[in-house]
């Protein structure tokens, strides 16, 4: 039985490259977060269009979750100890929930305060936004979708969940920003309501962004296994060493980022018990060389049934 063996000063420089590239990502993103609510703050009150201000709101509340982020991929990134044996990972996936829960929380509190104008009914008391929020809402466009290429891009390069989440994040705030363009657009031409139908759109993309973010954090809790594709690869992987004849047991976890496999393989009868060992580790070794995202590996070797 083999089971993982990863050198602890790779694992500390892989956590210490993880941690700084997230940390890097998240202040770049908190201070253009900071400087864009303000901005659409300041234009939505004096332009006086309540979807520039709502779009605000949601800018300000990316400045949270990017701290709840930091806070996440920070206590991931600990090392196994006693309590914790495999480590933290999960707490990344916990960073994420809550950042779905704020997430949610905002566009509720954005789509109850559009609907209650647009049930109103007094669309000639709503005023006409004005120009500065027409363009706060076009700079808030190219600015949130560059926000979300720069941390998608991160994210993918070091395999983070709650980082990604972020991003999508980021993706909702340029279409909510869409939405309020839109509206804006709409209540100059003389339908002053559509600033509030607009502000009801944000508030559709918001938690459709908060449902996707919360229900791929719960799929890496709840030991969901890997992508068919994956594990697909690690049999061929397996069976390319010679002295394997099957595989009697696959089985693979997410456990955060990360891939936790038990393996059974099949060997010949009448191996020793040391060369049975050394297939094992053979084994290992190829998938961890092969498959980086698999942090835990337990391989067991059976006597296989040979044909007469």
């Amino acid at each position: 039985m083999k089971e993982n063996k990863t050198e602890n000063k790779k694992e500390n420089a892989s956590d210490n490259d993880f941690q700084r590239i997230a940390n890097q990502v998240s202040f770049v993103t908190i201070i253009g977060n900071v400087i864009l609510a303000v901005f659409k703050l300041i234009a939505g009150i004096v332009a006086h269009s309540n979807a520039m201000i709502s779009d605000a709101v949601h800018s300000a509340s990316d400045v949270f979750s990017t701290i709840v982020v930091i806070i996440g991929i920070k206590l991931a990134s600990k090392e196994s100890d006693k309590e914790h044996p495999y480590g933290h990972e999960r707490l990344e996936c916990v960073a994420a929930i809550v950042l779905a829960m704020v997430l949610f929380m905002t566009g509720l509190g954005i789509g109850l305060e559009a609907l209650k104008n647009i049930l109103n009914g007094h669309y000639e008391a709503l005023e006409v936004p004005g120009m500065l929020a027409l363009v706060a809402a076009i700079v808030s466009i190219a600015l949130k979708e560059a926000m979300f290429w720069y941390t998608r891009f991160y994210a993918k390069k070091i395999d983070s969940s709650a980082l990604m989440a972020d991003a999508w994040h980021h993706r909702s705030d340029a279409f909510s920003s869409i939405g309020a363009l839109i509206g804006i657009w709409g209540a100059r031409m003389g339908f002053p309501v559509m600033d509030s139908i607009a502000s009801l759109v944000i508030f559709v993309f918001i938690v459709k962004a908060a449902y996707d973010i919360f229900k791929d954090a719960i799929d890496k809790m709840v030991d969901h296994s890997c992508d068919e594709e994956t594990e697909n690869e690690i049999r061929e992987c397996i069976m390319k060493n010679e002295k394997v004849l099957c595989i009697d047991l696959l089985q693979t976890r997410m456990f955060g980022n990360k891939i936790y496999a038990d393996i059974e393989i099949g060997v010949d009868g009448s191996y020793t018990l040391q060369c049975a060992h050394e297939i094992a580790e053979e084994v290992h070794d190829e998938i961890e060389e092969n498959f980086p995202k698999v942090k835990h590996i337990m391989v067991h070797v059976n006597p296989a049934v040979l044909n007469q």
